[in-house]
């Protein structure tokens, strides 16, 4: 396959004219795309055998869905009906009833629009800075596609006319208009390809573009406008620089919107036969990035960023639909098995919302054999996201752990560079928006970190930032982590130096050490989070939970205490769990702690050798584990012996390749 361009106008203008969306007979079937002239341009051609099969085979999957199509035209009024679910069935069928009722309600809809524009309003594709208008457009544009013969001329003009101006308004946001009047928007990440609105940008523009090619003025600019301009000049660029290792810089939560983009990937490749999957790396990493994300007992994600849909980030249908479509993406790698595995064992078997059930029809993979997940790695690391995940197995009753260093630079992404994360049946530390009503708290005070005050202030994390992984080293039952964190306050001049380094050594004992300098007059909190109230006992913290314990042996500062307060009364907005605090004031300090889990950790006690800090820790599996660091950066050693896997390793700087 011919690589998309990656930059420069004139090679995309180069490419479009000897094999673009206007010249599109000279391409014959080699190499770039090729669009259809007669209806239908979308998809089906492509993929009409397969689906119609799936349905006179009584798949489960197309059953259902052809069931609750059936049971809106019998006068059911589901949720979020899309008009193009029953033009799908229509096209599959060749029952006329189902491309009718989807031309009225596609008629009526854009009648409502135009009902506003005339009154002098914005319609419902321009609300929230068009964030909808790829659904509502991609609404239109298949229903036409998809029924055309039964949609009338009059029709046809008026569903084009508006979606042309939708399009053409999201691109040219400063001269936007409705019904004659200038009516501009804020362009809100019309050029960032990491944000979630993009992806609806996207959808509207490819979807207008292939229905209306060679019907209307700027059809066929659109499809140049979506592979060369956004596709091949700004998405594979920043995909391929900024988010190596897949995922997204907006969390877990609104990172989720990317399933929009493998839709789109499959659509185009459907409508054109060109592949553009793959163009990176990204969207096969991402399905890595995603299963590691999901704790072990596979119900929930990490809850990073904001999540305002859910604010416990419990596994819902976005999220099998995520893993769903690149698994069909890459149904021949066999990445794909161990996906298909991981959603046979999650929490979402198949799709819970009415509107989602079309997605599990159209991305069945019946010829894909579920494996199970244990042959995956245990660690994985995505420098473009900064999050590395880890854990003891792949068993539900596994320990897992997550710490973020990376960018920080979207508005969904939140302060929470050097945080740490531990999850074994339940949470035991934790981020507690989850227990917050909004989902979208991210303040520093809300992370298992650092946090540094001055004047009775946080000293902010600045959004543009990039904190740093400085180590990820895995053996034979360890893994260690480094992350230097102090770009994330942007040269706040009351901040030295953040580093934090975590040891997890398995199944269920985590070391964190962490040195931090910041200014005389500042105050510095290492802190954890927790839903379970613990009970202290000098330098040990127990944290009982319902099947599992946490134990915090704090090693240093010796001398100081742990202060634990509720969440509810330190801000209403949390409506359970705990916080604990351990505050130094500002200079030159340390922290060590050992997280241990369900009595892993006998005994703990200082071990400071050859100018390093550091802990031995007596196991209750008889095995001995010395960790030491560097007080001045990572230079440390581990060594686990009386036992089997026998450690013995240097903890140095440098970031290593993890096995899949």
């Amino acid at each position: 396959m011919r690589k998309l361009p990656t930059s420069g106008d004139t090679v995309r203008a180069a490419v479009f004219m000897t094999c673009g969306a206007v010249a599109v007979s000279a391409c014959g079937g080699g190499g770039g795309p090729n669009f259809a002239d007669d209806h239908p341009r979308i998809y089906i051609a492509d993929n009409r055998d397969r689906l119609a099969q799936a349905l006179e085979d009584g798949h489960p999957a197309a059953v259902r869905f052809k069931e609750l199509v059936d049971l809106q035209l019998g006068g059911a009024d589901l949720y979020d009906f899309q008009a193009w679910n029953a033009a799908l069935i229509g096209q599959l069928t060749g029952d006329a009833r189902y491309c009718e009722y989807a031309v009225g309600l596609v008629d009526e809809r854009v009648a409502e629009e135009e009902a506003t524009i005339a009154g002098g309003g914005a319609p419902r594709a321009a609300y929230d800075s068009y964030l909808e208008v790829g659904p509502l457009i991609g609404d239109v544009a298949l229903t036409y596609d998809w029924c055309f013969e039964h949609v009338s001329s009059s029709q046809a003009t008026r569903w084009l006319a508006y979606a042309d101006q939708a399009v053409w308004n999201v691109w040219h946001h400063e001269e936007a208009q409705w019904g004659g009047q200038v009516m501009p928007w804020s362009g809100w990440s019309v050029e960032n390809p990491s944000n979630n609105y993009y992806y609806s940008f996207l959808r509207a523009t490819m979807l207008l573009g292939l229905a209306a090619h060679g019907e209307i003025e700027r059809g066929d600019g659109w499809l140049t406008h979506f592979r060369d301009t956004k596709i091949g000049g700004e998405l594979v660029p920043t995909f391929a620089e900024q988010l190596v290792g897949g995922g997204s810089r907006e969390g877990t939560g609104y990172g989720v919107a990317m399933m929009r983009l493998w839709e789109l990937y499959d659509l185009w490749h459907g409508s054109t036969g060109e592949v553009i999957a793959d163009e990176t790396e990204h969207a096969r990493a991402s399905l890595l990035h995603f299963m590691h994300s999901t704790v072990p007992t596979l119900d929930r994600i990490a809850p990073t960023g904001d999540h305002a849909r859910d604010s416990t980030a419990a596994l819902f249908d976005y999220h099998r639909h995520y893993v769903q479509t690149l698994a069909y993406l890459f149904q021949d790698d066999p990445l794909a098995a161990r996906a298909k595995g991981f959603l046979a064992a999650s929490s979402v078997p198949e799709m819970d919302q009415t509107y989602m059930a079309v997605w599990d029809f159209l991305y069945e993979t019946p010829d894909v054999a579920a494996q199970p997940l244990d042959g995956l790695g245990t660690a994985f690391y995505g420098p473009g996201t900064g999050q590395l995940y880890a854990r003891s197995s792949w068993d539900t009753d596994a320990t897992w752990m997550n710490l973020i260093a990376g960018p920080y630079t979207e508005s969904h992404a939140h302060r929470d560079q050097g945080a740490i994360m531990v999850y074994k049946g339940e949470w035991l530390a934790y981020d507690p928006q989850v227990e917050s009503t909004s989902g979208i708290r991210g303040e520093e005070d809300l992370h298992n970190l650092v946090r540094i005050t001055e004047g009775g202030e946080n000293v902010r994390m600045r959004e543009g930032t990039e904190s740093t992984m400085l180590a990820v080293h895995r053996g034979d039952g360890w893994l260690h982590a480094a992350a230097d964190t102090t770009a994330a306050y942007a040269g706040h001049e009351a901040v030295d130096s953040v580093q934090r380094e975590v040891v997890f050594i398995h199944p269920d004992v985590i070391v964190v050490m962490d040195r931090v300098t910041t200014a005389a007059g500042t105050s510095q909190t290492w802190q954890l989070s927790s839903p379970i109230q613990p009970t202290i006992a000098d330098t040990r913290a127990t944290f009982a939970g319902a099947s599992h314990t946490l134990r915090v042996d704090r090693v240093i500062p010796a001398a100081s205490s742990f202060d634990v307060r509720s969440w509810p009364s330190l801000d209403g907005d949390i409506t359970a769990g705990y916080r604990m605090d351990v505050v130094q004031t500002g200079g030159a300090r340390q922290y060590l702690h050992v997280l241990s889990l369900d009595g892993a950790a006998s005994s703990v006690t200082a071990d400071d050798a050859g100018g390093r800090v550091g802990v031995s820790i007596a196991m209750a599996d008889g095995r001995t584990a010395v960790v030491r660091f560097g007080t001045g950066g990572v230079d440390g050693t581990l060594s686990v012996t009386g036992g089997s896997p026998t450690i013995d390793a240097t903890l140095g700087p440098g970031v290593d390749a993890l096995p899949e």
